[in-house]
């Protein structure tokens, strides 16, 4: 196929495909989905090998945002039954860091519901960090606490802070569809903030909300001109309980096409697979380590995830091998801070948008809603269960 012979060109070359080749991948058929994944996996391996990144998530703070994201269960006037508890103390957080990191965790990921921390907030977290640090040696660490407040990313950084995530999650032109709270704009300021302050970016999407094809360009566009290093691609999971729960617009392959999407537009980047993997590619799951180069260890923020037993035997049976400690992720041009975008780069939740011809059919049949898959969280991080990791 022309296409994906011009898209593997231009990824192992770091060079941006036009809008009207990312849309073309979206709208691939099911019978060419293996071509595509096998494209996009050379891609992968040119810069990542068959190294998989491992990350555990420590929720340090769950439920009661004043935020009103449609997607969340945390979210204000979320009816989903999902755990609630305030701030872990330092010794808490390490504890649940150390199980991760001893499931093969490269990075923990500490993340707390709310709009953005107070200047209180950033010192726990700093002290949270800094104690992580000195009983998980090598570990990286990376904080999601909300939209920062100018010198709260160098405080995180000074505490010994890696990275800082926060996901634009869906385009500009949709935002306010899913959001109301907050804009698109303040999302996009503070992963500047994070960048400024030196920290690793990391900033993705949801897919799945009900967007179109044009969405999703939009929005994997708009990351590749931000320049995160990181990239986590998260499938909605439809909490009951939220507005969005009836959104059920995802099938296994249409997930791996958004994937081979992200890779090409973003082909040096970390790209991770997020939260949703187990509820929309289901066994297809092997196939997507082909496209992403990183992966969530065990459970999520409010939701369960496989056992990490499970994710560590998927990685091996597919061939590819856990990242170690002593590894570095980024490719060397990224490492040594010249990003992708710096180097090539070029110039809707509930909404209806007109989708492109090829991709109509599958419109016309959703897949069944799998209710049964989506399962709080009840271990872990604010409970007194063993995690899963």
């Amino acid at each position: 196929m022309d296409l994906l012979n011009t898209l593997v060109e231009k990824g192992l070359r770091r060079e941006l495909p036009t809008r009207e080749e990312a849309l073309a991948v979206l709208a691939t058929s099911d019978d060419d989905l293996l071509e595509v994944v096998a494209a996009a996996g050379k891609v992968r391996r040119q810069w990542f090998g068959r190294r998989v990144k491992l990350n555990y998530l420590v929720n340090l703070k769950s439920g009661l945002c004043p935020e009103d994201c449609s997607y969340c269960s945390q979210r204000l006037g979320s009816k989903a039954e999902i755990l609630k508890y305030t701030w872990l103390k330092p010794d808490e957080a390490s504890r649940a860091a150390a199980a991760g990191v001893a499931g093969g965790a490269k990075r923990v990921c500490l993340v707390a519901s709310g709009r953005g921390p107070t200047d209180r907030d950033v010192d726990r977290v700093s002290k949270t960090i800094e104690t992580i640090k000195e009983e998980n040696e090598g570990v990286e660490v990376c904080a999601c606490l909300g939209l920062l407040s100018d010198g709260q990313a160098e405080r995180l950084r000074e505490a010994g802070a890696d990275a800082y995530n926060h996901n634009l999650n869906t385009s500009e032109g949709t935002y306010g569809d899913i959001t109301t709270t907050h804009t698109y704009a303040d999302r996009v300021d503070t992963v500047n903030k994070a960048h400024a302050a030196g920290l690793s970016a990391c900033s993705g999407l949801i897919a799945g909300m009900g967007e179109s094809d044009e969405d999703l360009v939009d929005v994997v566009f708009a990351l590749r001109e931000l320049d995160p290093d990181s990239v986590p691609v998260n499938f909605l999971i439809p909490f009951e309980g939220t507005p969005l729960a009836k959104e059920w617009n995802l099938t296994p392959q249409r997930a791996l096409r958004i994937l081979a999407m992200v890779r090409f537009v973003c082909p040096d980047v970390e790209v991770r697979l997020a939260g949703g993997r187990e509820v929309h590619l289901r066994t297809l799951q092997p196939l997507a380590l082909h496209l992403a180069n990183s992966i969530f260890l065990g459970d999520y923020l409010t939701s369960e995830g496989q056992a990490g037993k499970a994710d560590l035997e998927m990685i091996a049976d597919a061939g590819f091998e856990v990242e170690g400690a002593g590894t570095t992720t980024l490719p060397e041009h990224r490492a040594t801070g010249g990003g992708c975008g710096s180097v090539c780069g070029d110039g809707g939740a509930g909404g209806c948008h007109d989708e492109p011809a090829a991709a109509e059919a599958e419109a016309s049949e959703l897949p069944a809603a799998r209710t049964d898959l989506v399962a709080v969280r009840r271990r872990g991080a604010g409970t007194d269960l063993a995690p899963n990791a």
